[in-house]
């Protein structure tokens, strides 16, 4: 397994997540979101995987003020997610081609 953790150190679901995969010892790579974002390839192989719009935090105060609830344009949502890391809902973990957003050990188990 390639297992990528995308998120804010400070976020809790993040924190779970990083415990979850310790915890079973399987090895993950963690990127701060807040460092260093998501590149637009990283990007395209999660939204390909979960989904554009699972990806917005929409209970952020960055979501309400740039009113992405009247935005339908994917190609704006995904500049604006670029260029925002507050947006992302977290974590977003990333196996391969697989992906989650939010702590879903659920799924992580399943992964070989």
């Amino acid at each position: 397994m390639n297992i990528q953790i995308f998120g804010i150190k400070k976020c809790f679901d993040t924190k779970k997540a990083e415990r979850w995969f310790k915890e079973r010892r399987i090895q993950y790579q963690l990127i701060d979101l807040e460092q260093k974002g998501l590149s637009k390839g990283e990007l395209q192989s999660i939204k390909a995987a979960i989904g554009l719009n699972n990806l917005f935090n929409t209970g952020s105060k960055d979501y309400s003020r740039l009113n992405l609830n009247k935005i339908s344009s994917s190609n704006v949502r995904e500049e604006l997610l670029l260029n925002n890391p507050s947006l992302y809902r977290t974590p977003i973990v990333r196996n391969g081609r697989q992906a989650t957003v939010g702590y879903a050990s659920e799924v992580w188990e399943s992964w070989d």
